[in-house]
């Protein structure tokens, strides 16, 4: 496979700047003309002054407008949208009350939120454009894939004109899932016609994507992937999704197999609604089971999907930030010929990059689908200068701030990315995901952020320690100080040097602050404490969050800073061992 490697590069040349300038200005005309006019940008209070400003002026072509713009428009945050998504909970959800809400028409799905930081999952509006989410082109083509996409929604918003007539039915799902129906304009009025079918490139019936119940959604995919060995691809939406899959087929290994070899779907739980469309599509072959059978199942030695699927090049998903965790353990599943991509940097709210390059899963360049603009991470007002494109310095740590087509106006993401360079086509900033801007562990001595976490996991992740293949933390509060509590899931056996990981632990968070020896040498801090859970531990925690919250399946996202006090005592209560 050959493919062009980009290279950044550290400063804008004077066309590069001009190229970048001029093509920020057009997309920002663009979104100011597009929902100028829409029920948000004419009430909002925070674009009043803005409002003022251009009252009299052509949007599209007064160029005034954009310093106006960047003059006038104060970063905002979800709480200036939420009366207006409030709107599409109201029963009946009216015409008259919705339309042109956030941008002009209806919106096509409304997603939710993650969740990660609270307890109830925020909601958006986004509204069609012609060209939906994609990522960079691959280099190669995949042939037969098995998406390991949730496809069902958690609920649906009528929408009603006066006289009590439906005009649509917008879901309201996983952006995931709002992305990959956009993308293949599967509507959910036409869902039963498909229920059947395995869609053309996939391996699963169309059926599988509306298990609700993770553990049987996952070893349903599975199935269908382990009877077809001509499987070429992996698409998950995180890379975790795809290791929970392996270890539930290892528990599953005979069943499975079983299954291949008679041709009958398994007694797995909650899948009576679609198990006569899976079993329609599931043939008895025996050649098949043998060749499994005689692979043997997966986590017993390394590249065994590569022995399951001789012909598989790529497993797609994101893997950045806290989900490299995982990679370790999936490269090792993959063995060294199946390349692992990472496709988006992506929120909620927006596309905010794309990989700079196919096989980097950490670098990434900065998305033209919206307008991200950036606020500097040393700036001690709450809300700096916002700064553009050309204003970065490589090396520094910004904010984005994205004005959107589905209309939102200068909306703050809480994150953090590092810029380390411009890409030399365009002038677009280079970046690297640092952490959650406010996902952090606050001591009495120092604030604790998620990249400090990463750091510690990155330093007792060993064979000679333990091989940490997921993690999330709290502040342990059960003896006096307050210290650092990390929950971890681990692969194979503890190593015969885990008496010091707690040590090791503890030099890493002093290696990012000498804060943390400080407050030690005071008596006001201790060694980081270290829970080794029960397998499965963490595949369980994203189905338990997301069926208590009635979040779909793959949208759960283990935060690296645990604060619900409910979920810290449901993982209390699978502690296995602690270091």
């Amino acid at each position: 496979m050959s493919t062009h490697t980009v290279h950044s590069i550290t400063a804008l040349t004077p066309e590069l700047e001009a190229i970048l300038k001029e093509d920020t200005d057009r997309r920002l005309r663009n979104l100011i003309a597009a929902n100028i006019k829409t029920r948000y940008s004419r009430s909002s209070p925070q674009l009043s002054d803005f409002r003022l400003a251009i009252e009299d002026k052509d949007v599209q072509n007064d160029e005034s407008i954009l310093s106006d713009f960047r003059q006038l428009v104060s970063p905002t945050d979800y709480e200036s949208y939420r009366p207006y998504m409030m709107m599409f909970n109201s029963r009946p959800c009216k015409l008259s009350e919705v339309e042109n809400m956030l941008a002009p028409g209806l919106p096509i799905y409304i997603p939710l939120s993650s969740a990660t930081t609270q307890k109830k999952p925020k909601q958006f509006a986004k509204y069609f454009r012609p060209q939906p989410y994609s990522p960079n082109p691959s280099p190669f083509h995949v042939r037969a894939t098995s998406l390991i996409f949730t496809l069902a929604y958690r609920d649906s918003v009528e929408v009603v004109t006066d006289s009590g007539e439906v005009v649509t039915r917008i879901p309201v799902c996983n952006e995931s899932i709002g992305v990959t129906r956009t993308q293949n304009n599967w509507s959910i009025e036409t869902d039963g016609t498909r229920m059947a079918s395995i869609i053309p490139g996939h391996t699963a019936p169309w059926a599988t994507g509306f298990i609700i119940h993770y553990r049987s959604f996952l070893l349903i995919h599975a199935l269908f992937a382990l009877a077809n060995p001509s499987l070429e691809g992996f698409s998950v939406t995180f890379i975790p999704c795809f290791i929970d899959m392996v270890h539930r087929v290892k528990q599953e290994w005979d069943v499975l197999v079983s299954s291949i070899r008679n041709g009958i779907i398994p007694d797995f739980d909650q899948i009576d609604h679609v198990r006569p469309y899976l079993q329609l599509n599931m043939g008895a072959n025996p050649q098949r089971a043998d060749e499994l059978q005689n692979i043997g199942p997966p986590l017993s030695y390394p590249g065994w999907a590569q022995q399951v699927w001789p012909n598989l090049k790529l497993l797609t998903g994101v893997c950045s930030g806290t989900f490299a965790a995982s990679l370790p353990q999936a490269r090792s599943i993959l063995g060294p010929n199946v390349i692992i991509q990472n496709p988006f940097y992506i929120c909620t709210e927006c596309l905010i990059g794309r990989t700079l390059n196919f096989e980097d899963t950490e670098t990434f360049v900065v998305a033209t689908d919206d307008l991200i603009e950036f606020l500097d991470m040393r700036e001690e007002r709450p809300h700096g200068q916002v700064l553009q494109a050309w204003d970065l310095q490589p090396g520094k740590f910004y904010q984005p701030v994205s004005t959107t087509h589905d209309g939102l106006w200068r909306y703050l993401i809480d994150d953090v990315i590092q810029v380390t360079g411009f890409d030399p086509r365009n002038g677009l900033p280079v970046f690297k995901y640092s952490r959650r801007k406010n996902l952090e562990l606050r001591l009495p001595h120092v604030i604790i952020t998620e990249a400090d976490l990463v750091t510690v996991i990155h330093a007792i992740s060993g064979e000679d320690i333990v091989e940490v293949q997921e993690f999330t933390t709290v502040v342990d509060d059960r003896k006096f100080p307050q210290i650092v509590g990390f929950f971890v899931s681990v692969t194979g056996d503890i190593g015969p040097n885990a008496k010091s990981a707690r040590q090791e632990a503890f030099a890493a968070l002093v290696a990012t602050s000498d804060e943390h020896q400080i407050a030690f040498d005071a008596d006001k801090f201790c060694l980081p404490t270290i829970r080794i859970v029960k397998p499965g531990t963490f595949a369980d925690y994203r189905r338990w969050r997301g069926e208590s919250m009635k979040v779909g399946v793959g949208q759960i996202k283990l935060p690296s800073v645990l604060s619900d006090p409910e979920a810290q005592e449901w993982m209390s209560e699978r502690i296995m061992l602690e270091l």
